[in-house]
């Protein structure tokens, strides 16, 4: 796998060729690195499947780099939903639309809907760019890391994660640390109202406001199958506990104003929500470092993305 810190023009035209050559490239997002491959190519798609151990019939997310894109993947899209995409794409929000005929069951987990989403950053913006002007369609980009393992947001991560699972001609492409931290909301746009099948940095309260339409939260959804619905998810080698002190020589992260109990391994301390989800993953990482069997977090409060973080902790603590 060639590894590039720093990207150039030329390192992202190399990137997309890769990509349309059938090989995987993982790149940076603004909510965590993806790792990609070519939308409209079956054996590309499964060497995604087979380097993160993910269920064959797991749906997933094609990336595209403007909304002009959309009617390509998607058909029938209700009013609320091309609300949505003007308000919030580039950023943090994947549509679930009824599909065209270009999305096959291999990208699709065999549903009649695909997930679309235009992710807000640099070089995921110029490598989508530079892939639609050789002839590209479109990327299915999980997230680069072994499937119900914690996401990457630095490539080091990517590295340490998937490093053994890639070929010689695949790439990785790094962009600093993704600023969010944590996945997309997924909002399923198929019915009368917008429903959110997995919450994220674009809450329901926003939602509402733009589409005028009340919308619901759904996690774990009969109809439709999409990313990080499994009970158990994120999760790192250690265990994860919620809302309990730890005690000596175990992991501990919570917002800056909560004390470090004595003894206790302190992997984090943000002064924000905000910041919270950016770090939340990487202090997760850092606990299987350091070889720690426990790690306690107390949660932190509040709707919108502190929904989301606890949706993600919950899945990483259970068992």
């Amino acid at each position: 796998m060639e590894i590039i810190s720093n990207c150039t023009q030329a390192d992202i035209k190399k990137a997309a060729k890769a990509l349309k050559d059938g090989y995987l490239v993982a790149f940076p997002t603004e909510t965590v690195y993806g790792l990609g491959a070519d939308a409209t190519n079956e054996q590309a798609v499964g060497r995604i499947y087979s380097a993160k151990g993910r269920p064959s019939d797991h749906p997933l997310i094609v990336h595209v780099s403007s909304t002009h894109q959309i009617n390509k993947w998607g058909i029938n899209i209700p009013e609320f939903a091309m609300k949505l995409a003007t308000k919030f794409w580039p950023g943090p929000m994947t549509l679930v639309l009824e599909r065209s005929e270009l999305a096959k069951n291999f990208v699709t987990g065999n549903q009649h809907t695909v997930g679309l989403r235009i992710p807000d950053h640099p070089v995921a913006t110029a490598l989508l760019k530079e892939f639609e002007k050789i002839g590209g369609l479109g990327v299915v980009a999980p997230s680069a890391n072994r499937f119900g393992a914690v996401s990457p947001t630095l490539l080091d991560e990517v590295i340490e994660e998937l490093g053994g699972n890639l070929f010689v001609s695949d790439m990785a492409l790094g962009g600093g640390r993704s600023v969010i931290g944590i996945e997309s909301t997924i909002i399923d746009c198929t019915r009368k109202s917008p429903i959110v099948l997995r919450p994220g940095f674009i809450s329901i309260e926003m939602i509402e406001e733009v589409t005028g339409v009340q919308s619901n939260l759904i996690i774990n959804d009969s109809e439709i199958r999409s990313s990080g619905q499994f009970s158990s998810h994120y999760s790192p080698l250690a265990t994860v506990m919620l809302d309990q002190l730890p005690g000596a020589g175990e992991g501990f992260l919570a917002m800056a104003n909560i004390e470090t109990p004595s003894g206790a391994i302190r992997l984090g301390s943000p002064s924000s929500i905000a910041e919270f989800a950016s770090i939340m993953y990487t202090a997760l990482r850092q606990a299987d470092r350091l070889g720690l069997e426990k790690i306690h977090v107390i949660q932190p409060l509040g709707s919108g993305l502190a929904l989301a973080i606890r949706d993600r902790l919950k899945k990483a603590a259970f068992s």
